[in-house]
């Protein structure tokens, strides 16, 4: 997840191409690359059994580079930032409306993400903070894909 033009934002997709360039990474799973939320997220996570979503994360409690990794489950629901647009809503609501209209989502969403702060500026760059914790989540990635 994130925006690989916007500094730190991007740190989700570099995890990512480093977790499919190791050779433990098994050859049976998809990873994709987006910029989406809410409902549009919900959309590309029909049909799958389990996923794993990388991004950044802002959260002004923990060190920048900081690793995270938790349940969506243990996500607060930010629904009430979203009141302002009926065009979207949060993953854990979008997910919700899926279930209710019957679609085959994940039964198991684990979140990896990074500390960041540096999300708004162009830049195709990490900064050093962020970067150094790049090694670290591919291993966690790995990890927790049994490799």
């Amino acid at each position: 997840m994130g925006n690989p033009i916007l500094g730190d934002d991007g740190v989700g997709w570099e995890i990512a191409k480093q977790v499919q360039q190791r050779s433990e990474f098994p050859s049976d799973i998809d990873v994709e690359y987006l910029s989406v939320g809410g409902i549009s997220l919900m959309e590309r996570l029909i049909g799958y059994e389990r996923a794993i979503l990388i991004d950044s994360f802002f959260t002004n409690k923990n060190p920048v580079g900081t690793l995270l990794c938790f349940s969506l489950d243990e996500l607060p629901n930010r629904a009430l930032g979203h009141i302002c647009s009926a065009h979207d809503t949060t993953l854990q609501n979008a997910l919700k409306i899926g279930q209710e209209l019957g679609a085959h989502l994940p039964k198991e969403i684990t979140v990896v993400a990074v500390e960041t702060q540096d999300v708004f500026d162009f830049s195709e760059q990490l900064t050093s903070t962020v970067a150094a914790t790049v090694p670290v989540a591919v291993q966690a990635i790995i990890d927790l894909l049994g490799g």
